[in-house]
């Protein structure tokens, strides 16, 4: 989803990106390749030393060093400025802030620090559920914010209105984890939400 919405910006120089909970790079290090030409940059925003320092190795190792400035920060605290952005991109992070209240404060900043054109774009998981392969118990799922689909996506397109809806979907992931040396099965709505402020 990322990847195709960089073409966007084919035609404009000085691109500015957010990535909030960038982890090692997995985004920000193509997005920095795609926009290294037209004197863009990304501010990568983790919590993690670890993350931060993987990032700092592979920017190097796919030579966009110059185009990612990295920041330690906890996104629900994070402070956007107004109109900085033209893209803001948070992959499954914003389910990761202390409260509902933090999400909301940074979900308003995200759109508040976007240009005219600009693009949000929204993976956030909801309706997670955690169970014990073995015993078929039902775990209580470890995510700070967990929230039925449909509020995630009311909410969204709340703080969102007025805003063109490029991309709006549910997938139900699963994925095997192990939490605590006990196989768990982890199920969730994956909402993918692409907008365009106008």
């Amino acid at each position: 989803t990322v990847i195709d919405l960089l073409h966007v910006f084919d035609d404009k120089d000085n691109v500015k990106v957010l990535d909030l909970g960038c982890g090692v790079g997995r985004n920000s290090i193509p997005i920095a390749e795609a926009i290294k030409q037209k004197n863009g940059k990304i501010v990568c925003v983790d919590l993690l030393d670890s993350a931060l320092q993987k990032l700092r190795e592979y920017s190097k190792e796919y030579m966009v060093e110059e185009v990612i400035l990295t920041e330690k920060a906890d996104i629900g605290n994070y402070e956007i400025n107004k109109n900085e952005y033209d893209l803001i991109v948070a992959i499954s992070s914003l389910e990761h802030v202390q409260s509902e209240i933090a999400l909301d404060k940074i979900i308003q900043q995200m759109a508040d620090g976007t240009q005219n054109n600009g693009i949000n774009c929204i993976i956030v998981n909801s309706e997670v559920t955690e169970t014990d392969v073995e015993t078929n118990e039902k775990l209580e799922a470890l995510m700070e914010i967990n929230l039925s689909t449909e509020y995630m996506i009311k909410k969204l397109s709340t703080f969102y209105k007025g805003w063109e809806v490029l991309k709006s979907e549910v997938k139900l992931l699963e994925y095997s984890i192990i939490r605590n040396g006990k196989s768990v099965l982890l199920k969730t709505n994956a909402i993918t939400y692409v907008v365009r402020k106008k």
